[in-house]
Formats: structure tokens, C-alpha cells, sequence
């Protein structure tokens, strides 16, 4: 919850705002500014003041705790015209609310936290729990020192510049700052972090009624005899028959880790070393915690150990890698959504077309790894890209417009299989980026058809345009004419042209939503092929679609509308 706190009619007004957009996430809290900080600082993960940072500052420093469980603190001017990270920029996620404050309020993020103002991350936001000297680690970097990073468990993180990756797993550090990727239990020095990857699951069996603290207690030992840490527990596992067994879903519940369940049938298929007649006649299931544990593959780490009532087995995860398909959007950088701008800068890898890699290269991490190539080279992007996650890195693959059309998406999940973690993230395309300059052409049902016969036999296009032209559907060209290629256009016009009359209203629109954007509208019979490229897109209206003020309408046909046009007449 975000607690949100104003004292004068000013602040109020700004207040309201978040207020108004966020009821689910914010409590306003009235009252004495005082007791309201103070109510606030007990109650709620993040605060936004709108008050002065100095009033702030006196109000809160009594409350302080530790930064690992003090709430982050935003503080707005009565002005709006500033939101200001005072406190918990990292743990608390007051960076983070600054920045949506920030764009909601149009006014500008204050963030002094040093590593976001050389813009790389800080140990405590690679999305993974850490532990040890994260101050004594950052100031050895910031400081331009020599920090090692020893991975002994790989994961997928972020662009790390400021680290010398030491190619010899589990080696002994040297006198200068080191960073650990483990998920063992290991004495922490000075100058030393561990970064815990969520790489073990727990398979847990249980009698009935058998108590959390006996479960607890077991995995617990489990653990330590292997030298493992609990903050790398992602999950634990169990057969779907204990999804409600309370001493299994507490245990979970304290360990901060989701309980997942797998029926008998898939348990009984992964081959163990410690098979059981016990939960065969119980749960169908000639094992519980080995199989729960194994059934996603991985290292046996601890094979079943087993008390009164429990039994349990360690797994260490296979390396998994992350490949973010990403759509870039038609050109404009505010048309790229939030959501494809954060992959960018999660990724330690970015692969893509040369020319759309020039288009983003500002929003990457210093030091994120750019594997770029030209036209042509669909083919070898994709593959590099999945490759590269199959080493487990975190890898983001883009693309123009959205990636799943007529981009990378579809060569990239060819490519894939199910060894690694893919997140798709939409893009605004060149089809809807033209339809918004053009007016309203795809008001009704539309289809978007590629002209390109490289990979797709000429006839099967002009078996698709045929049928859309029948179908009396608005059909938007991609990839219309090049150099080499000018006799499909006319073609596919010819054939809408037996359906729909000279005076269909055609759009025409050339680089949608970048510097050089062109756009004109025209007719069926009007429309000269000729001054048509590779960079636009043609959108051919139906027998319903009008030019109205100088725009291109496609109607929904609502029923209203037509009532409406009825009482016109």
C-alpha cells in the first residue's frame, strides 16, 4: 500500500490525482501531518509526502529502522513540478514510485542514488536476493576498483560492467571486491556480496496432518547438510493429492515460496533412485519428494531424507536462460511501450537488425553485449538469440512494430524449446500506426497480407488476397514494391478491383510515425504503384469505407449510426 499524505489545499489537489488513478494501491491519510507519517511509516510499504523535503526529513528520522525494512519514501513539491527519492531508493522502491509519480503527475523524477546516475543497476535490483557488503561492493565499483564476478550458478542477469568475470568456477577470491553468483551457504567477508539465483526446489511428501514445524525442520536439515542457502529455495513440490496439506502449505507460506503440485501419473513417470511402495499405495506414486523435486530435470543435490511424518529432496534447477522478443514499435520512441523499454535495459545481450539496434542504443546498460547484422539474416538472428539463452543469458531479441508480425517472434520460438524462459513483448505495428494517421480504415474486420514472395510462394498470396477481396475485408499491404519486386502490388490491386469499386479509398503511408512520415489519400483505380516502397504500408478500404473530412473511415456499422444517417434523410 502507498500511503499518501498532504497538509496544505495545494498538495491536497496533486494528492487526489494519485489518489484518483490508484485506488487499489493508495490510503490517503488525514489528520496532523505528524500523526499521519507517523501512521503511515507503520502501515505502509511506500509513502508519497507532498510536502517540503526538509519537513520530511525531520518527520521521518525518528522512525528510521533499517533500510531493509523502512518504507521508500517520495517527496512532492506543492507545486507538482518535482518528485524527489528521499529514502529506500532501491529496497524501499522509492525510485521506482518517483518515476511513476513523475509521469503522472508531469512532473520530473529527483533519484540521487549513485548508481543510477552512471546508469547501471545496483546489486540490490538484479532481481535476485542479495547479501553480504552491497555498500562496501558498490563504492569499489563506482570507484572504478577491479570487482570479480565468480558465477557458480549461472542466471540470467542484467549487464554487470563494472565485473571481470572470473572463468573459473568456485575460485578463491583475490584481495579486491567479488560478487558471487551461488546458491551455497558460504561465510560472507568484507567486500564480498552473494547474489542468491532462486535454482533449488524442494520435492516434499507428508503424512496426513504431519506438522509445519516437523516439515520445516526437515528441509531446514536438508539444506544445511548439502551447504545450501534458503534464500535460493525458488519453490517447493509436492503431489497434486497434498496440494491442501496445511503443514506442507504453511511451510511454504513461511518460506516466502509458492507451493507447486504435479498429479500422480506425471510423478510416476520420472525415474528416481528411491522408489517407495509406501506412496505407491497412498498416492498412486512410487515416489513424492525425488519425483516432485525431479520432474522439471536438474542435479539431485539431496537425494530423499525422510523424519516421522515428511520426507524431502533437493534439486538444483538446470540453467535456464531468458529471451525477450521485443517489439520495438513503427519508429517513434514514445510509441515504444514502458514494458519493451524495461527489457531493454534488463538485457545483457541484444540481438537484432543493425538498423534497429542504432534506434535504441541509448536505452541499454553500459556494458550490455550488441550482436548485430544486416538484411537477410532473420535466420541467424534468431538462432543466435536462442542460443545465447541457452547459456543463460538474459538475451533481448527485437524487432519493428510487434515482434510477432512478420518479425522475429515467429523464426526465434521455431528456434526455442522449451529449455528456456521466453517473454513476448507487443509492439504498436506499422498497420495500426498508419490506420492512426490515416483516420479509421480498420474500423471492421481487416487483414494484414505481406507481398513478399521470399518465403511464401506467390500463389498461395494471391490466393489470400483473392479470398479477402471476396470476403470484403480492408486488407493492409505490407512490403508492397521494391527495386527488384514491382509487379505484385498492381497484381493484388487488380484483383480487389473485381470486387470493390474505382473509387475505393486507399491509404498511403510512408514511414508511420518517424521524421520522414508521409501519408496521402487516394483511390483503388487513383493509386499509382510507382510511388510505393518497402517502407509502406497501403491500406485498401472496403465497399463500406468512406473518406469523410479527409479521412479514412471504415464504418463498425453500429446500429445507432445507421438510425442516426435515417434521421438525417
Amino acid at each position: 500500500m502507498i500511503g499518501l499524505i498532504s497538509a496544505t489545499a495545494a498538495g491536497a489537489v496533486a494528492r487526489d490525482r494519485l489518489a484518483a488513478a490508484w485506488p487499489e494501491r493508495t490510503r490517503v491519510y488525514e489528520g496532523p501531518v505528524g500523526d499521519a507519517v507517523r501512521a503511515a511509516f507503520a502501515e505502509c510499504e511506500r509513502i508519497v509526502c507532498f510536502l517540503a523535503t526538509g519537513a520530511v526529513v525531520r518527520l521521518v528520522a525518528p522512525l528510521l529502522v533499517d533500510k531493509a525494512s523502512d518504507p521508500g519514501v517520495v517527496c512532492v513539491d506543492e507545486g507538482g513540478r518535482f518528485a524527489v527519492s528521499l529514502l529506500g531508493g532501491h529496497g524501499g522502491g522509492a525510485n521506482a514510485l518517483a518515476a511513476e509519480v513523475a509521469g503522472l503527475l508531469g512532473a520530473e523524477a529527483v533519484v540521487t542514488t549513485a548508481t543510477d546516475s552512471v546508469g547501471v543497476l545496483g546489486l540490490d535490483q538484479l532481481g535476485v536476493p542479495c547479501e553480504g557488503d552491497v555498500a562496501g561492493v558498490t563504492r569499489a565499483f563506482l570507484d572504478g576498483e577491479s570487482v570479480e564476478l565468480d558465477v557458480e550458478v549461472p542466471w540470467p542477469l542484467p549487464s554487470l560492467p563494472f565485473m571481470e568475470q572470473n572463468p573459473t568456477l568456485g575460485a578463491v577470491p583475490g584481495t579486491g571486491a567479488i560478487v558471487r553468483v551461488t546458491d551455497r551457504a558460504l561465510d560472507i567477508g568484507d567486500g564480498e556480496v552473494l547474489l542468491r539465483p532462486p535454482s533449488l526446489v524442494i520435492g516434499v511428501g507428508a503424512s496426513r496432518n504431519a506438522p509445519v514445524d516437523e516439515v520445516l525442520a526437515l528441509i531446514d536439515g536438508c539444506l544445511r547438510e548439502a551447504g545450501l542457502s534458503p534464500r535460493s529455495v525458488a519453490r517447493l513440490a509436492t503431489v497434486d493429492a497434498k496440494a491442501d496439506e496445511v503443514g506442507i502449505v504453511e511451510a511454504a507460506a513461511r518460506l516466502g515460496v509458492p507451493l507447486v503440485t504435479h498429479s500422480a501419473g506425471e510423478l510416476a513417470g520420472v525415474e528416481v533412485p528411491n522408489p517407495s511402495d509406501a506412496p505407491l499405495v497412498a498416492v498412486g506414486t512410487p515416489s513424492v519428494a525425488e519425483a516432485a523435486a525431479l520432474v522439471h530435470g536438474g542435479e539431485l543435490l539431496v537425494p530423499k531424507r525422510k523424519s516421522a511424518m515428511v520426507t524431502c529432496a533437493v534439486v538444483r534447477l538446470p540453467v535456464r536462460g531468458r529471451l525477450a522478443v521485443v517489439g520495438l514499435g513503427p519508429g517513434a520512441r514514445d510509441l515504444m511501450t514502458p514494458r519493451a523499454k524495461a527489457e531493454l535495459r534488463r538485457a545483457a545481450v541484444l540481438v537484432g537488425l543493425d538498423q534497429y539496434v542504432d534506434q535504441v542504443r541509448d536505452l541499454l546498460r553500459p556494458g550490455t553485449r550488441v550482436l548485430e547484422s544486416g538484411l537477410g539474416a532473420e535466420e541467424e538472428r534468431a538462432r543466435t538469440a536462442v542460443e545465447e539463452a541457452r547459456r543463460g543469458q538474459a538475451v533481448a531479441l527485437i524487432g519493428s512494430g510487434d515482434a510477432g508480425v512478420y518479425a522475429m517472434a515467429s523464426p526465434a520460438l521455431a528456434e526455442a524449446s522449451d529449455d528456456i524462459d521466453v517473454i513476448g513483448v507487443p509492439g504498436v505495428t506499422a498497420a495500426l500506426a498508419a490506420g492512426a494517421i490515416l483516420g479509421a480504415p480498420l474500423g471492421h474486420d481487416h487483414v494484414s497480407i505481406s507481398l513478399s514472395d521470399l518465403h511464401t510462394p506467390w500463389e498461395v498470396i494471391e490466393r489470400r488476397v483473392r479470398a479477402a477481396a471476396e470476403a470484403d475485408i480492408v486488407v493492409t499491404f505490407y512490403n508492397p514494391r521494391s527495386r527488384g519486386r514491382d509487379w505484385q502490388l498492381p497484381k493484388a490491386l487488380g484483383i480487389l478491383a473485381e470486387h470493390r469499386a474505382p473509387g475505393t479509398p486507399v491509404g498511403v503511408v510512408r514511414n508511420a510515425s518517424r521524421p520522414d512520415e508521409s501519408a496521402r489519400l487516394t483511390t483503388l483505380a487513383a493509386l499509382d504503384p510507382a510511388t510505393v516502397d518497402m517502407m509502406t504500408v497501403v491500406t485498401v478500404g472496403n465497399t463500406a469505407t468512406r473518406e469523410i473530412s479527409g479521412r479514412m473511415v471504415t464504418p463498425r456499422g453500429y446500429r445507432w449510426q445507421e438510425s442516426a444517417r435515417e434521421g438525417v434523410r
